[in-house]
């Protein structure tokens, strides 16, 4: 792999960690008072779905080549496993090359191989509530500011 594709690799790799964190529903340690309370609580929402409840303008890494990040969306970030999602196999990307008459060259499906370890990866570590997002926007909003806030206020009391 060239240094153009290994760049562009992990500007992509980047983009699927966060949205695997955004789609992560964070959960406290079972270990602690919150954590055995949670199970007896009500699911709770994920980041994503939490920001737009708040009204949290969504922000996201800067990508090169959007088209490959559609590509993998639409073969599937994951696919069923055994008891939790499983990265995408080799016969799942063949298949979607063979039936949409979209070549991939060899890199192009090492990619989205590696982009989809990379997403049920991120989705895993970003279950735990401390976990920090893989990518942060230096500009931050008013509404993100007012949403921390509010929950350092909730923390202390």
């Amino acid at each position: 792999m060239g240094k153009l594709q290994r760049r562009l690799g992990d500007e992509l790799i980047l983009y699927v960690r966060q949205m695997a964190w955004l789609n992560a529903v964070p959960k406290p340690d079972v270990r602690s008072r919150r954590g055995k309370a949670a199970e007896i609580e009500p699911p709770r929402l994920s980041r994503l779905e939490d920001m737009r409840k708040r009204k949290i303008q969504l922000m996201m890494p800067p990508v090169q080549a959007p088209e490959l990040i559609a590509r993998l969306i639409e073969i599937g970030l994951t696919e069923g496993g055994g008891m939790a999602p499983a990265p995408l196999s080799w016969s799942t990307i063949a298949g979607w090359s063979q039936v949409t008459k979209i070549p991939l060259q060899p890199w192009e499906a090492r990619l989205m191989r590696r982009l989809s370890v990379e997403y049920v990866a991120e989705g895993r570590r970003a279950e735990n509530e401390n976990c920090p997002p893989p990518w942060r926007s230096t500009q931050i909003s008013e509404a993100e500011r007012v949403a921390e806030l509010d929950d350092l206020q909730k923390l202390l009391g």
